[in-house]
C-alpha cells in the first residue's frame, strides 16, 4: 500500500497580509505525492457538474458528497479536516467553528470568475483555495485576482495559479476577487470554507 505524506501547509513559508482585506499565500500546500494523485483524480475520476451563475460559469463537486479512491480518502477524515482548520486559524488569528464545507472547481477555456466578494452575513467567513494543474503560463489566463474595491480597475494583486500553491483569505463585504477568462487548459482548485466561532 502507498503511504502518502499527509502534511498540509508549510506556514513558515506562508505570507500574511491585511489589506485590502486579511489573506495569506503559500507557494506550497500538499506534499508533492499528494498534489500529483490528487490532480490526476480531478482529471480522470472526479464527478464533475456544470454550474452557471450570474457571475460564472464552472465545473464543481462536493468531496462529501464523492466516492473517493483510498489513497485520499483521507482528505475527508475529521483529524485531517481539523489539520487543516488549525492552520487557517493559526494564519489568521481566529477561532472557526467545527463546519467545514470542501468542494472542488474546474474552469475550462472561455469560462471565468467576475468580480464579486462572497459575503453573505453569518455564513462563510474564511476561505482557503488550492491551485492544481500540469503547469501553468500567463497565456493560460485564469489568474486570481483581488482587488482594493468592487471596481473592476482597481487591481490589488494578481496570483498566477501555480501548481500546488495555495491562497486564503477573510470573506467580507470588502473581499472582491475574480479569476480572469481561461485561454487554455484546465484549471483545478480545491476549496476549503470556514464559518468563525460566534461566541454566545
Amino acid at each position: 500500500m502507498r503511504v502518502i505524506n499527509r502534511q498540509f501547509l508549510d506556514k513558515v513559508n506562508a505570507e500574511v497580509f491585511t489589506l485590502p482585506f486579511p489573506y495569506f499565500v503559500c507557494p506550497q500546500a500538499l506534499s508533492s505525492q499528494l498534489s500529483t494523485e490528487l490532480l490526476t483524480w480531478l482529471e480522470n475520476d472526479a464527478p464533475w457538474k456544470l454550474v452557471e451563475t450570474d457571475f460564472y460559469e464552472q465545473y464543481e463537486f462536493s468531496f462529501f458528497d464523492t466516492q473517493l479512491p483510498p489513497e485520499i480518502l483521507f482528505l475527508t477524515s475529521p483529524e485531517y479536516l481539523s489539520q487543516v482548520k488549525n492552520k487557517v486559524e493559526s494564519l489568521f488569528s481566529v477561532k472557526l467553528n467545527a463546519r467545514i464545507d470542501f468542494t472542488a472547481h474546474k474552469l475550462i477555456s472561455g469560462q471565468r470568475i467576475r468580480i464579486h466578494n462572497d459575503y453573505i452575513p453569518n455564513c462563510e467567513t474564511h476561505r482557503l483555495l488550492i491551485q492544481l494543474n500540469r503547469g501553468w503560463d500567463d497565456e493560460n489566463g485564469g489568474m486570481l485576482m483581488f482587488f482594493n474595491s468592487k471596481n473592476s480597475n482597481d487591481i490589488h494583486k494578481i496570483f498566477r495559479p501555480a501548481h500546488n500553491s495555495s491562497v486564503g483569505f477573510a470573506i467580507s463585504p470588502d473581499s472582491h476577487h475574480a479569476v480572469s477568462t481561461i485561454h487554455k487548459g484546465e484549471r483545478f482548485t480545491i476549496i476549503y470554507s470556514f464559518y468563525q466561532q460566534v461566541d454566545e
